[in-house]
């Protein structure tokens, strides 16, 4: 085997470069996922408000192009997914880091809505190509039949990202400002991201074996037609409460007669309880499906939103629902990167994540939008609220009958 190539196992999967174990590429693909995530995703709740300020414009374009990176990011995932399955992710994650550190550049330079937009649909393209579902689509390549196993260990590195970057991010836009602040991160992405990408990430052969046939197992069960887009509702709902909380929970907790310090502090339990969810899905994987794990996350998910109906200024009830809504949360980052290999198989499965992500992504960029919309037509947020937990109920049903055997 020639140094600096990839190998096939017997599995027919690319194994690791030569001298890089598969931890060790867990680790390097979480690092830039806590990197990417941070700097890409998390930042503009912290330093929106400044680049706005900065620049003179309202908070409806900032979030508008914001927005707008996210649907280019919906919209290019599919080709991204095909990219991977046919070259392996190395080559794709290292240019989206490339992509990125011009971002955070062009979002440090922004002078008005016109750069503005520009650069944050950038940083749109630097998402599809560095963010969970391209990781995971990577992974496919890598871990064979651990892949599973990889999937919850690079979601546990995810969860830091918010931990890690908005306190950073605070700093240094009260040290300097938010344009230096994307300029560091510019440099981070070029002398942490791309080396790990490329020192790191192998070249993926192939996903065949000897006869042609697919490497990876074959689906657990017999899906119907229709399960694909069973699952593509779920997620999308998955992915729409999950944007629109970030963006609305002080709002939604306070219209409770919660206080703002109390609705902040419910707010801090989110990040901790992914984690720990995370945690448990790693434990208890070989004992349970990935299948069956994601109908826990969806069951806690419905029960959570329908707890935040009746929170009307009950800290312990807010509380309750936090602590449920993370810990679902947490498991359902990895049953999107997992119960799709259950459902379909593994052939061309960054392709197929790709489609998965295209409506999440969407999803995601409308939600905070959809929401402000209801919430202005809803002075006490019970529209809202019932909407929300409406929409658990319905994403959990859709999601039993994505798996019905």
């Amino acid at each position: 085997m020639r140094p600096g190539k990839s190998c096939a196992t017997r599995d027919g999967v690319a194994e690791p470069r030569p001298g890089v174990p598969l931890p060790a590429v867990v680790a390097a693909l979480g690092i830039a996922q806590i990197i990417s995530w941070g700097t890409l995703f998390y930042t503009i709740a912290v330093l929106g408000t400044a680049m706005r300020e900065a620049i003179g414009v309202s908070e409806v374009a900032l979030h508008s192009a914001y927005s707008a990176g996210l649907l280019l990011s919906g919209l290019l995932a599919p080709k991204v997914g095909r990219r991977i399955d046919a070259d392996g992710g190395r080559g794709v994650l290292a240019a989206g880091s490339l992509l990125a550190a011009l971002a955070c550049t062009a979002l440090a330079a922004v002078q008005g809505p016109v750069t503005l937009l520009a650069a944050w649909l950038l940083a749109g393209g630097a998402m599809a190509m560095t963010l969970y579902d391209p990781a995971f689509a990577t992974l496919h390549h890598v871990a064979g039949l651990k892949y599973r196993a990889s999937v919850t260990a690079l979601t546990l590195f995810g969860g830091f990202a918010s931990p890690v970057f908005w306190p950073l991010s605070q700093w240094l836009l009260e040290r300097d400002g938010f344009r230096t602040a994307y300029l560091v991160y510019a440099v981070v992405h070029l002398v942490v991201c791309v080396p790990l990408h490329l020192a790191c990430v192998p070249r993926a052969i192939a996903p065949q074996v000897a006869g042609g046939s697919d490497a990876f197992p074959a689906p657990l069960r017999k899906v119907r037609p229709s399960a694909y887009a069973w699952l593509a509702g779920a997620l999308v709902f998955g992915a729409f409460a999950a944007s629109a909380i970030s963006a609305h929970l002080v709002t939604l907790l306070t219209a409770g007669s919660l206080g703002m310090r109390e609705a902040v502090l419910v707010g801090t339990l989110f990040g901790p309880m992914q984690v720990v969810g995370r945690f448990m899905e790693f434990a208890f994987a070989r004992r349970m499906t990935a299948v069956a794990a994601g109908t826990i996350a969806f069951a806690m998910l419905a029960l959570a939103l329908a707890l935040l109906t009746q929170v009307r200024g009950s800290f312990a009830m807010a509380a309750l629902f936090a602590v449920l809504y993370g810990f679902a949360n947490g498991i359902l980052t990895i049953a999107r990167g997992t119960v799709p290999a259950e459902l379909f198989g593994r052939a061309a499965y960054g392709t197929l994540l790709g489609r998965l992500a295209r409506p999440q992504l969407v999803a995601r960029a409308l939600a905070p939008l959809a929401l402000a919309a209801v919430i202005t037509i809803d002075p006490d947020r019970s529209l809202a609220l019932a909407s929300l937990a409406f929409g658990g109920v319905v994403a959990f049903f859709a999601y039993r009958r994505a798996v019905a055997r």
